[in-house]
């Protein structure tokens, strides 16, 4: 079956971005002038998704105001004559058929995903973590989860996104194991959450993007709580991975994480400095204030 759905979990409270994030999603947070969350529903757009469903919670309301019109400001930029402001204003709203639902309690990624199960019904789905981008070098320009949904399509089963790390950091994510049967992809054999660097089975981070037959739901409903008493995705992987198996794509590009303030700050440099707009005058300032220090 063709993947035309994804989930986004974004119901989490964004503690290490206090105290912006008391009354603002993290998700919202910009690189540069552009909602994090928006990129990742454009790289759903530009991997063939059509419909997307919001996990969200408290205070996450500016999420939905965000892709929903906003007449008053068209009829304001259209008065002004900012015809190319308009139409980028107008184009966020028809990016693709946006749905959202409220996660009742914070009780973990595994939690947020299961809230999706009515929506993704019989369907395999793509899962983006919504304070992840990912860059991709691949030669034909795919998005990620493009590449993921093609190997999906291909073998009939679950795979995820894989970066290789640090060895010595391979405790802050969850890592998987395996065979690589082809350039790049593995037929994985082990899934562990943040390991200690002497247990995990490698040294490939899950990065933030999946595609799932609809059957991780039935293995998510028997999952109980796991590390920080939540209910994991990774420990409902690993049991699914034993009854039918899972790939991984260790994918070529760059993984930018903003859910730490340092990574945000090097995610928002390194996307202005591409920018014709601001590039120029942000690599000058670089350079002027890499000259004090």
């Amino acid at each position: 079956m063709k993947v035309r759905k994804a989930i986004i979990p974004a119901a989490g409270f964004g503690t290490r971005f206090l105290p912006a994030t008391k009354s603002q999603p993290k998700e919202m947070l910009p690189i540069v002038d552009t909602p994090t969350i928006q990129y990742v529903v454009e790289e759903c757009v530009g991997s063939g998704i059509t419909d997307i469903l919001m996990v969200i919670g408290k205070s996450k309301r500016a999420i939905e105001e965000h892709f929903y019109r906003n007449y008053e400001l068209e009829d304001e930029l259209k008065a002004k004559g900012k015809t190319e402001l308009l139409a980028e204003i107008e184009a966020i709203s028809n990016l693709a058929n946006l749905h959202f639902v409220w996660q009742k309690e914070l009780n973990g990624l595994g939690d947020a995903v299961r809230y999706g199960r009515s929506f993704a019904g019989n369907e395999p789905f793509a899962l983006l973590l919504g304070d992840t981008l990912l860059g991709t070098n691949d030669e034909l320009g795919r998005p990620v989860t493009r590449q993921l949904i093609e190997i999906c399509e291909r073998y009939g089963e679950s795979v995820v996104a894989l970066e290789q790390v640090d060895p010595a950091k391979v405790g802050r994510y969850g890592i998987g194991g395996g065979a690589e049967i082809e350039d790049g992809l593995f037929k994985l054999d082990a899934l562990v959450e943040k390991p200690r660097p002497e247990e995990a089975p490698s040294n490939l981070a899950i990065a933030g993007r999946y595609v799932f037959v609809p059957e991780i739901f039935d293995f998510l409903a028997e999952t109980k709580p796991g590390k920080n008493d939540e209910i994991q995705l990774t420990d409902a992987m690993a049991r699914m991975m034993e009854a039918r198996g899972m790939y991984g794509l260790r994918f070529e590009g760059k993984r930018y994480d903003i859910g730490n303030k340092l990574d945000f700050l090097k995610t928002n440099i390194e996307f202005g400095l591409r920018r014709e707009d601001i590039g120029p005058g942000l690599r000058r300032f670089i350079k002027e204030i890499a000259a004090d220090l």
